[in-house]
């Protein structure tokens, strides 16, 4: 219904963004918010996905066309609903899904959250093939961002903003706990945080 929205980033949160257009402020849930984080008060384009389903209805944002094209097709794998395919692509590595997906890596896909052995196996059952119209290439990565100076404060507010996002994504309380350690030790954007735990929980 929604190719895409085009306004300003009004809201970011752990679990969604506010687009304001034309004086309407459009909820959209996405993989990672605070990869806007730079965008904010900006005007974007956010390509959208519709989801209506019995008594729920949402829109999801992304920043590509092959981004909402892979959701979308990850929405067809049974056993995986919106925020499973949410937190497959918040790793801000989508060409690794696709890859694994192709070399039958079900050992990987089951590091998601919501992904367990039978639901890898369906992913690569449905999806294996029929992804061709995806280019790696295409996909930017969603927590790239110039080197930003150091923050004043050590682990406030962009920590406990990371860990809120990672817990909306399905990440259990035990997973998080065990690479806090490591993430308290630096000091980064919430995006920066966002990214770096993802890329040590799918080890």
């Amino acid at each position: 219904m929604y190719e895409f929205i085009k306004g300003q980033v009004d809201y970011i949160g752990p679990e969604f963004i506010v687009i304001e257009n034309n004086g309407i402020g459009y909820q959209i849930s996405t993989p990672n918010p605070f990869s806007f984080t730079k965008e904010y008060g900006q005007e974007v384009k956010v390509f959208t996905y519709h989801h209506v389903r019995q008594d729920v209805i949402a829109l999801y944002g992304f920043h590509s066309r092959e981004e909402k094209t892979l959701f979308i097709k990850l929405l067809d794998v049974t056993g995986i609903g919106p925020k499973g395919a949410l937190a497959i692509l918040a790793s801000g590595e989508p060409e690794q899904v696709v890859q694994a997906i192709e070399n039958e890596d079900e050992a990987f896909l089951v590091k998601f959250p919501g992904v367990g052995k039978k639901t890898a196996r369906q992913m690569i059952l449905d999806l294996k093939g029929k992804l061709e119209t995806i280019v790696p290439d295409y996909f930017p990565d969603l927590f790239s961002q110039d080197k930003l100076q150091s923050l004043a404060s050590k682990n406030a507010p962009e920590f406990e903003e990371a860990i809120l996002a990672l817990k909306a994504l399905g990440y259990s309380e035990k997973e998080i706990k065990k690479i806090s350690p490591e993430l308290k030790n630096e000091k980064l954007t919430t995006d920066q945080y966002i990214k770096k735990a993802l890329q040590s929980l799918l080890k």
